[in-house]
């Protein structure tokens, strides 16, 4: 269960993990959002009011959406959590990390990895750094400078 007043941040960590979870929200929900009453709504009433899927909220809500669980156990979201909990997401700054020398991005693992057998070719005036990953043994790519 978790709460989130107002006038409260969400934490950074809840914003990386959502931000890189790939949480979309759309413009409809961006501006609908801010025009939700400061009162509880359950998901079906949140559903109907925004336009989003259950599946869509029901996930939210396992990635930092606050809400709360009355006795019975039923869902309620606060809309004035809500509007604030979609514009930090919106706003939150998407983090990067720099790769370093022989590294590349693996999409099936979601992660920087060491390139395994790296060859580099070169396309035009683009070199192409290619390899295996060390986890799952995809085939990955990156695209590197002549000085790299």
């Amino acid at each position: 269960m978790s709460k989130l007043s107002v006038g409260q941040d969400i934490s950074a960590g809840q914003l990386h993990s959502a931000r890189s979870l790939g949480i979309k929200i759309t413009q409809a929900i961006i501006v609908k959002a801010p025009g939700l009453l400061p009162m509880l709504y359950s998901p079906p009433e949140l559903e109907g009011e925004l336009g989003i899927p259950a599946r869509t909220l029901r996930d939210w809500l396992k990635w930092g959406l606050p809400h709360q669980r009355d006795e019975t156990g039923h869902i309620w979201i606060n809309g004035q959590e809500f509007a604030a909990w979609v514009n930090a997401i919106r706003t939150a700054p998407k983090r990067t990390v720099p790769l370093k020398d022989g590294q590349a991005f693996c999409v099936g693992c979601r992660a920087a990895v060491i390139v395994l057998e790296p060859q580099r070719r070169r396309n035009g005036n683009r070199i192409l750094l290619s390899g295996k990953c060390p986890t799952c043994g995809r085939t990955i790519h990156r695209g590197i400078r002549d000085d790299q």
